[in-house]
């Protein structure tokens, strides 16, 4: 391969300096975190009664948004995991844009539980009190281990990449030639080197399966082992994974379509890299919604008196346009658009993702609100606002801020480092020039 077009390869993926679009987009998010923070400063002086929390709904949209960072989290596994170890090597250009949103979906899903507790200062009971019969711990557990795995998996990729940047020292300012310098300047590409950080990759690709697995089996376990209609089930553990693999399919292509867009990619993130995850789309779609259809179908089959208000509650009353919108905008729409060839070309598979994953975020708010409004016992003698949920502006822009946050980093992720393996796709160029 000719040094020319190394040379260009190797500038088209530097990382670049935010236009006016990008610092608008920037402040954009500060000011949605900023906002966020200041709600959660007066829920924390004034406790959880800013919120619209009560007896019956103790659990909000702060969960519905913790099971919903789980659930985009898992895109870690399904992109950089399971396709790097089935050899599908177009996969190159999308595995660190999936591994930065699984790093950034669960620092928030952390992050939000903390906010959910009324006293967070309590939190290290947790550590110094906890029981392991509790799936609390469980999910403690496994979300720290996936956590640091994917954080792992995101920062040895990196290290070929570090050694590049740290060769463009003009194209950076002095602060990053610094942090390039202390994350990568060990780093010198040595055949050792090179068999180590890939036998690395290759062991933490095959653990996080199962890490990634537990992690949202362990979330509907929170759920399923309680004996509320709507949540004492068994199928939830598949029905939660399903769907988590759907919206983490659903981000990454959003995330594409945009990098590609603003960055000027199209050479590296091309028509038939939509075209695959198109597909894939349509496949984890059509899964989820027959979990879907297994999660509701039995029940009303079977309508026990406690299930029938909860299901009534979803098809036709209370919650019924939200649960409608839910399932067109996560499922049967995005597959009526992908299952077309044309369908699939960047914009289309764009607007599919983007639904896929407004429509997942409104799917977890009605795991969590509807079955707390249809206790076993029924309501008696209770202010008539308890028997309703609608978030508080408080819940709302904490909510929108840890969203925001999330988005917070990745664009500065995009802003620091490559968006796109430099190192592997100039190691798979030269490898098809040679075949």
């Amino acid at each position: 391969m000719k040094d020319s077009a190394i040379q260009k390869i190797t500038e088209d993926l530097l990382p670049q300096k935010f236009g006016k679009q990008g610092k608008i987009w920037v402040a954009f998010l500060l000011v949605l975190c900023l906002v966020g923070f200041i709600a959660y400063c007066r829920q924390l002086s004034k406790g959880l009664v800013v919120t619209a929390m009560r007896d019956y709904v103790s659990w909000g949209i702060y969960i519905s948004n913790f099971v919903f960072f789980v659930a985009i989290s898992l895109v870690g596994s399904l992109i950089t995991a399971v396709l790097r170890l089935t050899n599908a090597e177009w996969s190159t250009p999308l595995t660190r844009i999936a591994e930065i949103i699984a790093v950034s979906a669960i620092t928030f899903a952390s992050l939000i539980i903390i906010v959910d507790m009324g006293r967070p200062d309590r939190f290290y009971n947790l550590f110094i009190h906890g029981r392991l019969q509790s799936p609390i711990i469980w999910d403690v557990i496994v979300i720290t281990t996936y956590f640091f795995i994917s954080l792992l998996l995101l920062y040895f990729p990196l290290l070929p990449d570090l050694q590049i940047l740290l060769r463009y020292k003009d194209k950076t300012s002095k602060g990053l030639y610094k942090m390039y310098s202390l994350l990568g300047s060990f780093w010198k590409n040595t055949p050792e080197q090179v068999k180590i950080n890939s036998r690395a990759v290759n062991i933490l690709s095959i653990t996080i399966i199962p890490v990634a697995f537990s992690i949202h089996t362990v979330t509907s376990w929170l759920f399923a082992t309680t004996y509320r209609p709507g949540w004492d089930s068994t199928n939830f553990g598949a029905y939660f994974i399903s769907g988590a693999f759907l919206v983490g399919a659903g981000a990454v292509i959003v995330a594409m379509y945009v990098f590609r867009t603003h960055y000027d990619l199209e050479k590296y993130i091309t028509d038939s890299h939509f075209d695959k995850m198109g597909k894939i789309l349509v496949l984890l779609a059509l899964l989820y919604l027959y979990f879907n259809v297994n999660e509701f179908l039995v029940p009303a089959f079977k309508m026990k008196k406690s299930e029938e208000d909860h299901l009534m509650g979803l098809f036709t009353g209370e919650f019924a346009a939200v649960f409608w919108f839910a399932i067109c905008t996560a499922m049967i729409i995005p597959i009526l658009i992908l299952v077309n060839k044309k369908g699939r070309r960047p914009l289309p598979a764009f607007i599919a993702g983007l639904l896929v994953v407004v429509g997942s975020w409104f799917k977890r708010y009605l795991i969590v609100t509807p079955t707390l409004l249809h206790p076993f016992l029924p309501m008696h003698d209770v202010p008539e606002s308890y028997k309703h949920y609608f978030p508080s502006w408080e819940e709302w822009a904490i909510a929108i801020g840890s969203l925001a946050g999330a988005m917070l980093i990745v664009t500065i992720f995009a802003r620091i480092f490559p968006i796109i393996p430099i190192h592997e796709t100039i190691t798979e160029t030269e490898q098809h020039e040679k075949e």
